[in-house]
């Protein structure tokens, strides 16, 4: 009792809404008790704690009006005997006999304190069936263990009972859930929080974690029924705060992230969101007199970016990383082009601020995983025992996809093209386009695999958010998608463990894997560049939107680097062309050739490579083939003898139209071609033999 301070005495507000609050019959009451099956003195002593109740609380909406602390009537450390307040403890089974019979709506706060309260008991006692039963036997389908199932539905069907006067399971709705949620998140923020748990942050990380996966798996159980619209997440979503600005300002970002949400995808609307609200904190504790956009000047804009890379933050205490800092201001700058473009009131009419007062990050090159950490990550990714995990790292290994992608694939997403290699289709996620790959046999078994175990899945359809098609997805477990953590980090992390392939970090200590699921991705990019692939087949396959996206994949092969840098610089190659001489006799200057060691790569042409210096400035023409700094390697002798075939073409159709001068034109370009294939020992005929399955492109090797 001496715990019991004058805050928790403090009369606590009436939740909105709850009307229906009065004191039942005293003969129907009495007619409950005789029905149950009990000692008769406990029956009489029921009957007793009822009565002294009643004459305590004449006017049940004042007992809803009192402190909490007084209403639940024993705090956790207490016992039966020792409870604060005795009335209110032995009044439980009277106040949910009034609950269930539709006389008071009990409040969330009471039903958190109270802890146990054994709701769907006094149902059955009072002959009402809450419909736990079924909802149990539909998750248990569903893949959840039945004792989680049961104490999850009891918890929450009773609960919801009690608050709402539904009689059975079938009755509830989103909203429902979406107000116990809210309720548990209030209650996590109550003045007397501390008599009922020792902090807030053990409560969350407690009950509120246990209420909130009782709660998620009452929704994913009525989504798979029917009976709600909100599809289930792996997570729930966390509480934040509503967005406050001042009323014009206000006015003006809920308008626009209104028109946002109706093109992007949530999480880009909500990273919007985000840089409208720091930005609009910021101005809030530094320059409360700016009440409008309008008066947004940049030096407040280029403030509020100095201070975000300067503040420390409240997760880190470091001050923001530079890829936070770029979505922030990036966000902002679009609020304010966005406004200005769509001619809206109580703005700029210009930005302030744009992406070119964001930090610029170094471009890196993709990191491709390297052969031989391929040869050991491999063989253990395919012996793998659970088939979900297995088939996502080989479908992200073979096909080059993106993790969310292979996440959402549909459960028709294989097939095959006409001569029976498998086709895999990728949903249309980061640049909603759709795409249609080659993947290899491995992935496609593994991936037929998983198929042939999800038909016939229980699962109610998922509505796709981008397209609005009902979707049944592959990668689905307890009625919902599973996670990028459990598909792709958990299983490739023990995988290079396994084989060594960890440096120090990590979470809790436990090592970073060098080998991740995304570098499956750049691999699959670098190895179609090393075998010859186009440009537009890169971007293909990996779903590129712009060509410079995939052009740094064929920039960045050492090996194909390497290659063509030995057969022109290195002692002994084989090369052709007027440089030829000046090269393997070393007449070139020092300098000229450390440049053209740096800069080999800037000085390819078509047939071969243009050895031309800064100093002597840019070539004005084209007839590189007689050039005194043209030179070629036997690699392009395939282009070489295209391209003789094609003068010997035009010849003969100068020819036809009487035009002596271009025949000799082309005769002179094809014979001096057939001078360069000679000086490389290369033939002027294509070979007959069949290329090797190696010169193949194929990423099976």
């Amino acid at each position: 009792m001496a715990r019991v301070s004058a805050l928790a005495m403090a009369a606590v507000p009436e939740e909105a809404g709850r009307q229906r609050r009065c004191h039942c019959p005293e003969p129907e009451y009495l007619a409950h008790l005789r029905r149950q099956e009990i000692h008769p003195s406990y029956r009489q002593e029921k009957i007793r704690r009822f009565r002294q109740f009643k004459a305590a609380w004449p006017r049940i909406a004042d007992w809803f009006a009192a402190p909490l602390v007084e209403r639940v009537g024993r705090l956790p450390e207490e016992t039966q005997k020792t409870a604060s307040y005795p009335l209110s403890f032995n009044a439980r089974p009277y106040l949910l006999f009034l609950a269930l019979r539709g006389y008071i709506n009990l409040d969330y706060a009471w039903m958190f304190g109270a802890g146990q309260i054994r709701a769907d008991d006094a149902a059955n006692a009072m002959g009402i069936d809450l419909g736990t039963s079924e909802l149990v036997e539909e998750g248990v389908a569903l893949g959840y263990n039945r004792g989680s199932q049961h104490q999850a539905m009891r918890w929450t069907v009773g609960r919801l009972a009690l608050h709402t006067g539904i009689q059975q399971a079938g009755q509830i709705t989103d909203d429902h859930i979406t107000e116990a949620l809210d309720a548990i998140r209030l209650f996590s923020e109550r003045a007397d929080l501390e008599f009922f748990y020792p902090s807030p942050q053990g409560f969350l990380n407690n009950a509120a974690k246990q209420w909130i996966t009782h709660l998620h798996q009452l929704q994913v159980v009525l989504f798979h029924r029917g009976q709600v619209a909100t599809q289930p997440r792996k997570l729930m979503p966390s509480w934040k705060p509503p967005l406050e600005l001042p009323p014009r300002m206000q006015a003006v970002a809920d308008k626009w992230l209104a028109a946002r949400r109706l093109t992007d995808a949530p999480v880009t609307v909500e990273k919007l969101e985000l840089a409208v609200r720091r930005f609009g904190d910021w101005l809030g504790e530094h320059h409360p007199e700016v009440v409008s956009y309008l008066d947004v000047t940049r030096d407040h804009c280029l403030a509020w970016a100095e201070h975000l890379a300067e503040a420390p933050t409240e997760k880190t205490g470091r001050p923001m990383g530079p890829a936070s800092r770029i979505q922030r201001i990036s966000g902002l700058s679009q609020m304010f082009r966005d406004t200005a473009a769509w001619e809206y009131d109580d703005v700029p009419g210009y930005a302030p601020i744009t992406s070119r007062d964001a930090p610029k990050l170094p471009q890196r090159i993709p990191r491709f995983i390297p052969d031989h950490e391929l040869d050991l990550v491999m063989p253990v990714i395919n012996d793998i025992t659970c088939p979900f995990q297995k088939t996502a790292l080989l479908v992200a290994r073979w096909s080059g996809a993106r993790r969310d992608e292979i996440r959402h694939l549909p459960l028709d997403c294989l097939d095959h093209y006409a001569d029976g290699t498998p086709r895999l289709r990728l949903p249309g996620r980061k640049t909603y386009k759709e795409r249609v790959v080659p993947l290899h046999q491995d992935a496609a078994d593994a991936l037929q695999a998983v198929i042939d175990l999800r038909r016939g899945a229980p699962e109610r359809p998922f509505t796709d958010p981008r397209t609005g098609e009902q979707i049944v997805y592959l990668f689905m477990s307890h009625g919902k998608l599973m996670s990028l953590f459990y598909l792709f980090n958990t299983p490739i992390l023990q995988a290079c463990k396994a084989v060594g392939l960890v440096v120090p970090g990590g979470r809790q200590g436990e090592g970073r894997a060098t080998v991740s699921a995304h570098r499956f991705r750049h691999t699959v990019g670098t190895q179609l560049a090393e075998r010859g692939a186009k440009l537009h087949t890169i971007m293909k396959v990996l779903g590129h939107s712009s060509v410079s996206m995939a052009l740094v994949y064929a920039q960045i092969s050492d090996q194909e680097v390497l290659r063509d840098y030995k057969s022109v610089l290195a002692p002994g190659a084989v090369i052709a062309g007027p440089a030829a001489v000046d090269l393997k006799s070393g007449v070139l200057a020092d300098e000229a050739v450390h440049w053209l060691k740096t800069n080999f790569f800037k000085t390819e042409l078509e047939l071969g490579h243009c050895l031309r210096l800064p100093a002597e400035g840019p070539c004005e023409c084209d007839l590189y083939l007689t050039c005194a700094k043209f030179v070629t390697t036997p690699e392009y002798a395939p282009r070489l003898r295209a391209r003789r075939d094609l003068e010997e073409t035009l010849a003969l159709d100068a020819a036809a139209h009487g035009w002596d001068r271009e025949v000799e034109r082309h005769h002179c370009t094809s014979e001096r071609i057939e001078k360069l294939l000679a000086d490389l020992g290369q033939t002027i005929e294509e070979p007959t033999d069949t290329p090797d399955e190696d010169d193949q492109l194929d990423l099976s090797t």
